[in-house]
């Protein structure tokens, strides 16, 4: 009758020169979970501190249209708000026309907004999509513009605006904006590479002639693009103050800009209500941003996810 014997645990066989062998865990395992986390916490810590220097200027100027002159120009430094914001904003609007200029402003910046992202898309999408006479010479010559400082279309345009009679107009802000070489490129760019030319061509198949093609093809795959170019040239209308200063010589058709610039005297400036004024003419274009920021910040993440 036979036995069977059950082997007992092995000696593990000593090295050569009598070492341990070693575990085979992977104890460097933890090295890039640990590497990941700290970079990690410094990509944080670096947005944290870039959204608080960003932020801090907009901060502080809420401090200052809360204060008094004295207290801006106090030392130290004062970093918390006052209590003369009521006080600042009623000498704003006992200084100047607040109200009409808000609207001027308003006005003018909306209708060039709008012209913009209009006539820019149409012609991105002819430049981007259809082939015609001279398409390549006229795109060159339009990025060629964009070399030429706005200074120099200064007084030309001062000029054909007195020949029109829109001198003290608002269409003399309104019709200059309408377009804009930056918006054509732009745009140009984003309709080349956005839309497909087999979507062009089966909106051509069934019937659809530019116009219809460009408002029912190039305006959704451009959605993206046509808010950023709103809310840029909106925020450039409602800034701008050189050529308002110029064209505008009615006080009733003052622009914000323009308006503000009264509250500056020349012996003595209450910069608590300048400081106000300021405060006043941000908010609105804050308010634009969150708006149209939706929009692009969606067509973005749609692209990434189809991406």
């Amino acid at each position: 009758m036979s036995t069977t014997t059950t082997p007992g645990p092995v000696a593990p066989v000593p090295s050569a020169g009598g070492a341990e062998p070693r575990s085979s865990s992977p104890v460097g395992s933890k090295h890039p979970v640990a590497s990941r986390r700290i970079g990690a916490i410094v990509t944080h810590l670096c947005v944290i501190i870039g959204v608080l220097l960003s932020i801090f200027p907009f901060y502080w100027l809420i401090v200052m249209s809360t204060s008094t002159t004295a207290e801006i120009f106090g030392y130290p430094p004062k970093l918390t708000f006052g209590s003369s914001f009521g006080e600042n904003v009623r000498n704003v609007v006992a200084s100047v026309d607040l109200l009409q200029a808000l609207l001027n402003t308003i006005i003018v910046s909306g209708a060039c907004a709008l012209l913009v992202m209009f006539f820019d898309s149409l012609a991105a999408f002819a430049f981007a999509k259809f082939d015609f006479p001279g398409r390549t010479p006229l795109f060159i010559l339009l990025i060629a513009t964009m070399l030429v400082p706005g200074s120099l279309s200064l007084v030309p345009s001062f000029i054909l605006m007195s020949e029109l009679g829109w001198v003290g107009t608002l269409q003399a802000l309104i019709v200059p904006g309408a377009a804009n070489a930056f918006g054509i490129f732009l745009l140009r760019q984003m309709a080349a590479g956005s839309i497909p030319d087999e979507l062009v061509e089966s909106a051509r198949i069934d019937g659809a002639g530019f116009f219809r093609t460009y408002w029912s093809v190039g305006v959704p795959m451009l959605r993206g693009g046509l808010a950023f170019l709103g809310i840029f040239t909106f925020i450039t209308a409602w800034n701008d103050y050189v050529w308002p200063l110029i064209v505008l010589v009615d006080p009733q058709r003052q622009t914000l800009q323009t308006a503000l610039q009264n509250l500056n005297s020349l012996y003595l400036t209450d910069y608590g209500m300048v400081m106000a004024g300021a405060l006043i003419s941000v908010v609105p274009l804050i308010g634009v941003f969150i708006i149209g920021s939706r929009h692009f910040i969606a067509n973005i993440a749609a692209g990434a996810v189809k991406g």
